[in-house]
């Protein structure tokens, strides 16, 4: 193997090896254990590394479409600003209310994380570069991220706040909604590739799906964005109307947990919008899994872009765009989705 297929297959190579090295003093089952935990702690860092690396960008990119220069001060361009805050938050006080469920209080940002780190078991990064390949993925992946509501009810209700259960109410009206016309928005492409493998989408795009599905595309980004919580669409939190929503009663390293999901949560958006409307991980000349991560980054930035210009809506404008615009929008998409795939069948391909 040339040194140029080394690194173009990194990640299956060191995989291989490690696997191979394994089972010549191991039984199989142990093999497939620890392949599996070095798969999960591979997944973990590029997670946090990413999350790390999303906050010092927001804030100093933000910062300059605001006309101020952001963190500066910590490291060399700032860059170290994101750990002194983690020692910052592990180092403040958890504080409980008196009249709280203490079991919800601590259960909310639990539930709200683990449904952020387990949909990242089926996102592909490269060819062979995948934790598990399930036939039923984009499902899977659908069905574990919508848990997260249950997180943010949880501390809403467990908080014994009416602000944190007036935020909690927004979330459960706002996510649910969206979910919708989100969902929908992806049975073109699934229609199109007649799979829910991630990686059989992927490799079904010789053409990227933003070309043949560009309305598909629009409403789950849209979606996403509003699942998110990100301006415009941050109702949930409205610290100038609610406190700070749902989480108004949280600190130290609860809020702090709460704070990591929502990057986990764009940084694993990111990741399926690049997986189902652009390409994934291919394109020429750089190996693949660099061109995952650009692509994921040029999303990121777009999400950096529109917090930093647009103002927030108003909640029922919020709820009209999900309910009159998006969902027959979602609709319209899979009407013609199947119109063009019908026309294409009659021509003969």
């Amino acid at each position: 193997m040339s040194p140029w297929d080394i690194i173009y297959n990194f990640f299956p190579y060191i995989g291989g090896l490690i696997s191979g090295a394994l089972s010549s003093v191991l039984p199989g089952w142990a093999v497939y254990v620890i392949m599996a935990l070095i798969g999960i702690i591979g997944i973990l860092g590029f997670a946090i590394t990413g999350n790390l690396a999303m906050v010092w960008a927001e804030r100093r990119i933000i910062g300059r479409m605001q006309v101020r220069l952001g963190p500066n001060r910590v490291g060399p361009f700032g860059l170290l600003q994101p750990i002194a805050d983690a020692i910052k938050v592990l180092t403040k006080e958890d504080i409980v209310p008196r009249k709280a469920d203490k079991l919800l209080h601590f259960l909310g940002p639990t539930a709200f994380l683990i449904p952020a780190v387990l949909a990242w078991a089926v996102v592909p990064f490269a060819d062979g570069t995948i934790l598990t390949d399930l036939n039923i993925g984009i499902l899977y992946m659908l069905a574990v991220s919508s848990l997260s509501l249950i997180g943010l009810f949880l501390a809403g209700w467990g908080s014994n706040n009416k602000y944190s259960l007036l935020g909690s109410m927004r979330t459960i009206a706002q996510v649910v909604s969206y979910e919708i016309p989100m969902v929908l928005s992806i049975l073109g492409v699934v229609a199109i590739v007649g799979s829910l493998s991630m990686v059989d989408i992927v490799k079904a795009q010789n053409i990227p799906f933003i070309v043949l599905q560009p309305l598909g595309f629009i409403v789950y980004l849209i979606a996403a964005t509003a699942e998110l919580n990100r301006s415009p669409f941050d109702t949930l939190e409205a610290e100038s109307e609610i406190v700070a929503g749902y989480f108004t009663e949280y600190s130290g390293m609860k809020f702090a947990i709460f704070y990591i999901a929502e990057y986990f949560n764009l940084l694993l958006v990111a990741s399926i919008v690049t997986t189902l409307f652009l390409g994934g991980w291919r394109g020429p000349f750089l190996p693949p899994y660099i061109w995952f991560v650009i692509k994921i980054f040029l999303l990121f930035f777009f999400f950096m872009w529109l917090r930093g210009t647009l103002p927030r809506f108003r909640i029922d404008q919020l709820m009209a765009l999900a309910w009159k615009f998006l969902l027959p929008l979602a609709l319209l998409n899979i009407f013609l989705t199947g119109l063009g795939i019908l026309a294409w069948q009659a021509l003969g391909f």
